[in-house]
């Protein structure tokens, strides 16, 4: 078995690591699937819902489905306009933009909102799969990447 030794150089304190090279190899990428935007109804962020069939072995079709519905609810409630968002602009202008120095708009709110729960989804659902869920804003808004990881016990045969 082969053994990578592992340096660590703090201040004052040399310590050395031992790790096997399993424990320092990343899980195979097999594919990736990509859900697009669906403008169907205009240029609002809101993303296809359709099950893709190269997830019909790892997942099941409502799970899928009711992560894409959540994601577009939130992407909707996100852009949604209100009293809130007009007055954010008003303070915004009044204050030279400064107030945005001190204080989240709703906008970023939500997208912490998404964030959290994609990160839930694929500690749930997906990673469980292996699968792994991006956040959409990591590519610009513009499609949902699902990276489908190599299923080690069935082809290493161990």
């Amino acid at each position: 078995m082969f053994l990578a030794r592992v340096f660590i150089n703090l201040p004052n304190v040399l310590l050395f690591q031992t790790h096997s090279l399993q424990d320092l190899q990343q899980p195979a990428v097999s594919s990736k699937v990509f859900i697009q935007r669906d403008y169907s109804s205009g240029t609002i962020c809101k993303f296809q819902t359709k099950f893709p069939s190269e997830l019909e072995s790892r997942l099941d079709k409502q799970q899928f489905e009711e992560t894409m519905q959540t994601l577009n609810n939130l992407y909707a409630e996100a852009e949604k306009l209100g009293g809130k968002s007009y007055l954010e602009g008003c303070l915004a202008c009044l204050t030279a933009y400064t107030i945005f120095l001190c204080m989240e708009t709703h906008y970023e709110k939500v997208l912490k909102k998404i964030a959290r729960y994609i990160k839930d989804q694929n500690e749930k659902i997906y990673a469980p799969r292996g699968l792994l869920l991006t956040d959409p804003i990591e590519r610009g808004l513009r499609v949902v990447e699902i990276t489908i990881f190599e299923d080690r016990t069935i082809s290493s045969g161990r």
